[in-house]
């Protein structure tokens, strides 16, 4: 799994990842593009614009041409936009790597932006919100970043509001793509069985008449907190679902290595502390999962569950209690092993195809212009101790950092935020 990585003559980085034992070939445009690049009013366009580089190219003018040319190749296509980038990627069996580099490069190069599609476009990410604020797993996601950043960039959801989609015009896409489709921004990303050489040359060929200009900048992240924070979006379910979680570590922290594993003793796999507490134990909910999220400049540990309407408030204090109780108790060394086992069994897991391996990739060097190969970040998670991990409970897991989203029946958050102050921590 090792990869070689080349920065072409006008800026743009290609990272190509060789795969033996596979047929396939991943390729993957990433741009430093996403929610957090936009202006309140603009909230929702790197989305938008994703979804209409599918829409026609100046060599492929409908949205028909383009998918006829990926289904005639076999290959499987898609995009995505997340707060701090947007990708874009196809696979197909390897043979045709050329023309997908082609296809990927045209779309991102050269969109058209017909205005006609744009305004059916709009209807369909109107549906795509609603679908999401449908489904209050992802909703009360959405609730929490908003209660940990607030009415900045990084507290905005990555759709847009629905009247921001209404209004958006062909012009905005254009000035838009201008700011930050640019080449020391993007990172073309091929993994699969190739060759260095073959994906540099094709690289220099199709991104050639890439934009030079200078990337516009997002805006630093503000983070004030001094007290626990609740949010409420109140909603007939047949469960409570929250997110409850604390500020932590950005992507360059040298202690976000000791807070996965920390959150993988919480709530890694069928034998973690709170599956077995809430699920085993208690019966109260279905799904409990523990998450440490990193971005540029900010990042958050947080614990999402649906539980039983009538035992929200029992739930809450077993999840503080299981968070103070690792800033007084060590992790047991078989604990800890088990769970580093299992993290670095799922790492390598979810790393055996050409489009994963292109994505593990191409994130890292997006957010952080350096890659670490996954024995590398084995040897990170070994490392990590017992003491490394009460020494971070300890730091994030206090009342001026604890956020509370929810979505459910509640008729009174009275106790709930009584139950937030409960929160005691070791120094």
């Amino acid at each position: 799994m090792q990869y070689k990585k080349k920065v072409l003559r006008n800026g743009m980085r290609v990272v190509v990842v060789p795969m033996k034992d596979t047929n396939t070939v991943t390729v993957l445009t990433l741009v430093e593009a996403g929610s957090k690049y936009e202006t309140k009013d603009k909230n929702g366009i790197s989305h938008f614009l994703e979804h209409m580089c599918f829409k026609g190219t100046k060599k492929r003018p409908t949205s028909m041409h383009v998918n006829q040319e990926l289904d005639g190749l076999g290959a499987q296509s898609n995009a995505f936009t997340t707060e701090e980038f947007t990708g874009y990627y196809a696979k197909a069996e390897s043979k045709h790597l050329n023309q997908i580099v082609d296809i990927i490069s045209d779309m991102y190069l050269n969109p058209t932006f017909p205005e006609a599609e744009m305004e059916k476009e709009k209807g369909v990410i109107i549906q795509e919100i609603n679908m999401y604020e449908d489904l209050p797993q992802t909703l009360v996601g959405w609730l929490f970043m908003e209660l940990l950043y607030g009415d900045q960039p990084a507290g905005w959801g990555i759709a847009g509001p629905k009247e921001n989609i209404s209004k958006m015009k062909r012009g905005d896409f254009v000035e838009y793509r201008s700011k930050h489709y640019v080449a020391s921004a993007t990172t073309l990303v091929v993994a699969g069985k190739c060759s260095p050489e073959q994906v540099f040359k094709s690289a220099e060929k199709y991104f050639k008449e890439i934009s030079k200009g200078k990337k516009s900048p997002k805006k630093k992240v503000v983070e004030s907190q001094k007290e626990p924070k609740i949010l409420v979006k109140q909603k007939e379910t047949d469960q409570t679902h929250m997110v409850l979680g604390f500020r932590a570590y950005d992507a360059f922290d040298k202690r976000t290595r000791a807070l996965s594993v920390l959150s993988g003793v919480l709530g890694a796999g069928m034998s973690s502390r709170l599956f077995n507490k809430l699920r085993e134990e208690m019966g109260v909910c279905y799904y409990v999962r523990s998450s440490a999220d990193t971005y540029t400049d900010h990042g958050f540990f947080s614990i999402s569950t649906g539980v039983d309407n009538k035992r929200i408030v029992e739930v809450v204090k077993v999840l503080l209690e299981e968070c103070q109780k690792l800033t007084v108790e060590l992790v047991s060394d078989a604990e800890l092993k088990k769970t580093k086992d299992f993290m670095t069994g799922h790492l390598y897991l979810g790393l055996e195809t050409s489009d994963s391996l292109a994505e593990f990739n191409g994130i890292q060097e997006i957010i952080k212009r350096k890659i670490k190969t996954p024995d590398e970040i084995k040897k990170e998670i070994e490392g990590v101790t017992a003491k490394d991990i009460q020494k971070v409970a300890r730091d994030i897991f206090k009342n001026e950092g604890l956020n509370l989203a929810v979505i459910g029946n509640i008729k009174d958050q009275k106790e709930l935020v009584d139950t937030l102050k409960l929160l005691s921590v070791k120094k």
